[in-house]
């Protein structure tokens, strides 16, 4: 009888679970934005291209290894699959070293790898708009 129970009660509780979507049901915190993986792409784009146009007016160290920063903090509002966020942790590793390039004021090379994670994040934002229209 207790091993009936046990069955049961682990299968209401399968059942209950799979009945409603996580995402449906997902809140976001009061005074937080949520952003869709598409625009969170765009705004992670946007202040990396920012970083960039930092670089070549001229701007310090600190200013650029901060809006590399807001680039970092930004790129955690992506919500996808497992392949986005594998390619994003992949394009994290290269703005980390942006940002430690940006403090070491090797301006130029942290304008590359800027210039490389901005490609990285537009192929995301591509592979990700094609799987929204075949869905």
């Amino acid at each position: 009888m207790i091993f009936f129970k046990s069955v049961s009660l682990a299968l209401l509780i399968a059942m209950s679970t799979g009945t409603f979507s996580t995402v449906a049901l997902a809140e976001v915190d009061e005074g937080r934005i949520a952003y869709g993986p598409v625009e969170a792409l765009e705004l992670i784009i946007y202040k990396i291209k920012l970083a960039v146009v930092a670089i070549d007016k001229g701007s310090t160290c600190e200013e650029v290894a901060t809006l590399i920063l807001e680039a970092l903090h930004a790129s955690k509002e992506i919500n996808a699959s497992d392949l986005v966020d594998k390619d994003r942790m992949q394009a994290n590793t290269v703005l980390k070293v942006a940002k430690k390039h940006a403090k070491q004021c090797r301006l130029v090379v942290a304008k590359n790898e800027l210039v490389q994670v901005v490609k990285m994040f537009e192929a995301m934002k591509i592979r990700d708009l094609k799987l929204q229209v075949i869905q």
